[in-house]
């Protein structure tokens, strides 16, 4: 090992930042390789897949991308540049979704720094939010951060009677039709103490699994959910390739926004419903992006619970 990864201490903090990213359902599907030439390796966890409702594994690529710009930038904290390889050719039964050669280089910029210390604060809050809009500046500043990455964000103008939002509901209702999905959703929305998976208390006022049942075919809400937010404010994150590539890509470009929402104190949940029913696969939404990868939540809202996270000894591959 060289630099960084020669002591625990520093191995540890480079896993603690990158299983604190976001991932659907908090599955966490990931795990690490450290090298003896110095390379990090990301694999997917494939005990964590979805197999229902992420038979492709698309959700677990963007959430292992996320984990990815987390280690990224625990490199540049710690003062390397994290030179990435993305889907390398390997001979392993599971071959690592990445590959990270951290290279000593110049210390990290303040902007770099605030990023990585957001790391700590980011939640997905999928709670009601105040209504108020997030400022222009703010939303243009989050549009930079996924093109760093190489994706779209596109800021949707809150409406009444969104059609996006009639997507959002319609789909959940099928999804939740089926048993399988429900089952699936059920294993990682629970009460019980655990290392992973979504507690009951992190989610709103109704109790349920999703912002989106409380959203009714005008995407206006009704009865007790009506404490939530009249007109969302959505936000498409999109990639220019699909595939498991345009995936990674995308997982970056959604944590980079994530905690640079986090740095302005703006709260974020996903409605991707649609994604996972696959209706709206590959289709354009006013021309801004060519393959949709996420619906974002944006707004301002109360500090939500942290979810749990795995130990750091469970994140390393044997």
């Amino acid at each position: 090992m060289i630099g960084v990864l020669d002591e625990r201490p520093g191995t540890r903090s480079l896993l603690t930042a990158a299983g604190a990213a976001p991932s659907v359902h908090n599955t966490q599907p990931w795990r690490f390789g450290i090298g003896d030439d110095g390379l990090v390796l990301l694999y997917p966890d494939l005990e964590r897949r979805l197999t229902v409702a992420d038979p492709r594994g698309r959700s677990l690529h963007i959430s292992c991308g996320a984990a990815l710009l987390n280690l990224r930038l625990a490199l540049r904290v710690a003062g390397y540049d994290p030179v990435t390889w993305l889907l390398p050719h390997s001979e392993e039964p599971v071959a690592p979704l990445a590959v990270v050669r951290p290279v000593p280089s110049v210390p990290p910029s303040p902007a770099e720094r605030a990023l990585y210390e957001a790391i700590a604060v980011r939640r997905t809050n999928r709670r009601p939010f105040s209504g108020c809009l997030v400022p222009h500046p703010i939303l243009e500043e989050l549009v930079r951060a996924a093109r760093w990455e190489g994706a779209d964000l596109s800021i949707l103008e809150p409406v009444e009677d969104d059609p996006l939002l009639w997507w959002v509901g319609t789909s959940e209702r099928r999804l939740r039709a089926g048993s399988d999905y429900r089952a699936e959703l059920d294993r990682w929305t629970t009460a019980t103490p655990r290392q992973d998976g979504i507690p009951f208390e992190a989610f709103g006022p109704t109790g349920g699994q999703t912002l989106a049942r409380d959203f009714r075919g005008s995407g206006v809400p009704s009865g007790e959910a009506a404490r939530w937010e009249e007109r969302p404010q959505l936000a498409l994150l999109g990639t220019r390739t699909d595939g498991p590539y345009g995936w990674l890509r995308a997982g970056q470009a959604l944590q980079r926004v994530l905690l640079t929402a986090a740095l302005h104190g703006v709260s974020a949940s996903f409605l991707n419903q649609p994604l996972d029913l696959r209706d709206m696969r590959g289709q354009d939404r006013a021309g801004r992006t060519r393959h949709l990868q996420m619906i974002i939540r944006l707004g301002y809202g109360t500090p939500s619970p942290p979810t749990p996270r795995r130990p750091v000894s469970d994140l390393l591959t044997p």
